[in-house]
């Protein structure tokens, strides 16, 4: 922390000509280094969104996104009437693997028409939210994506 803060206070270095930094970052972009017990991989943010299949009317009493990135625990989707759809935003997604996901509609798996692809599910908590295709058994993918 000590460090941290004479790095802050410290007086700028002049340019180098040997191809060093042309300016100093100001203290205001400067990141403390991250504590022992947090995650040092890249994350991201996802948002996901539902919207009814053209012809279906009745509209689901919930909409949840589960999967490896939650842990497979549902996360709630939120209804938002002037874009008839539902959507939820889903942080601090590990980036540099792909994710295996679904989308539940009142607690049963459904297509997801944006994602990245389709996976061979694997565990337990995969097979239990699995959607049969013409293929088999799927779940949906999600590619890794970093900031």
């Amino acid at each position: 922390m000590i460090g941290y803060l004479r790095n802050l206070l410290a007086p700028p270095k002049p340019a180098s000509r040997a191809g060093g930094p042309m300016f100093r970052e100001s203290p205001a972009v400067v990141r403390p280094p991250a504590p022992e017990n947090q995650s040092r991989g890249q994350t991201y943010t996802k948002v996901f969104r539902y919207r009814l299949p053209d012809g279906q009317t009745r509209e689901p009493e919930r909409v949840e996104v589960v999967g490896s990135f939650t842990h497979w625990q549902p996360v709630l989707m939120n209804r938002d009437g002037k874009l008839d759809s539902w959507h939820v935003t889903v942080h601090h997604i590990p980036g540099n693997r792909t994710h295996h996901y679904m989308l539940l509609v009142d607690g049963q798996p459904t297509h997801d028409k944006s994602c990245d692809g389709l996976a061979v599910p694997h565990g337990p908590h995969e097979e239990r939210y699995q959607l049969q295709t013409d293929k088999g058994p799927r779940v949906m993918m999600l590619f890794a994506q970093t900031r």
